[in-house]
């Protein structure tokens, strides 16, 4: 019969991985301080998770870093909340600092880029696009919309900010992202909508 496995032994490690994380960054993270931290051993880590990647995304999955789940009831209500916590989640040094050079990790292997996006992103996504999908019910989100592409539209300038860095992406800009895409940017003007651009006008 086979040996029934600790879970204690489970929550030790993953609980090491995210301190470390936190503490030396995941460059410097290795499989010898992620044993010592949780009191076990090498061999007993790597009979659960063959790789420093998949114990990563192991606690990155356990943690929900940045996944809130809001039902106000309200559109705007719902993704700013949704975004302020992606925002804030993505500061945290055990997810958005981890992310690029885990993805650069994972490049070489599609079964753990699959693995990645299954457990770690998915679950976000799915989050936003019930948000949207409850909101086109209600009538506050064009039913004929592509809530997938929406969901893009919102996501993209909070990660974007923070990868890059490029400009500040501190509290309010949750609720600025949400405003920009809800009431558009653009002008009524000459050039502002699709109506008025001369190349369509010209189709």
């Amino acid at each position: 019969m086979a040996r029934r496995r600790d879970e204690r032994i489970d929550h030790a490690v993953l609980d090491a991985v995210s301190a470390l994380v936190r503490e030396v960054g995941y460059p410097a993270l290795t499989m010898e301080a992620i044993a010592a931290r949780a009191g076990t051993t090498k061999p007993a880590i790597r009979r659960r998770w063959q790789s420093r990647q998949q114990l990563v995304l192991a606690a990155m999955a356990r943690d929900r870093i940045g996944l809130e789940e809001v039902d106000t009831g309200c559109l705007r209500c719902d993704i700013t909340g949704e975004l302020e916590a992606l925002r804030v989640g993505l500061e945290d040094p055990a997810f958005g600092p981890v992310i690029p050079a885990l993805l650069a990790d994972l490049a070489g292997d599609p079964r753990l880029h699959e693995e990645f996006l299954a457990v770690v992103w998915e679950p976000r996504r799915r989050t936003c696009l019930t948000t949207l999908r409850r909101a086109q019910e209600r009538g506050e989100l064009d039913r004929s919309a592509d809530v997938e592409f929406v969901m893009d539209l919102f996501a993209a300038p909070v990660i974007f900010r923070a990868l890059f860095r490029h400009g500040p992406a501190g509290p309010g800009f949750a609720e600025l992202v949400a405003d920009a895409v809800l009431t558009g940017v653009g002008t009524a003007g000459e050039h502002g909508l699709p109506g008025g651009c001369p190349a369509r006008q010209r189709r």
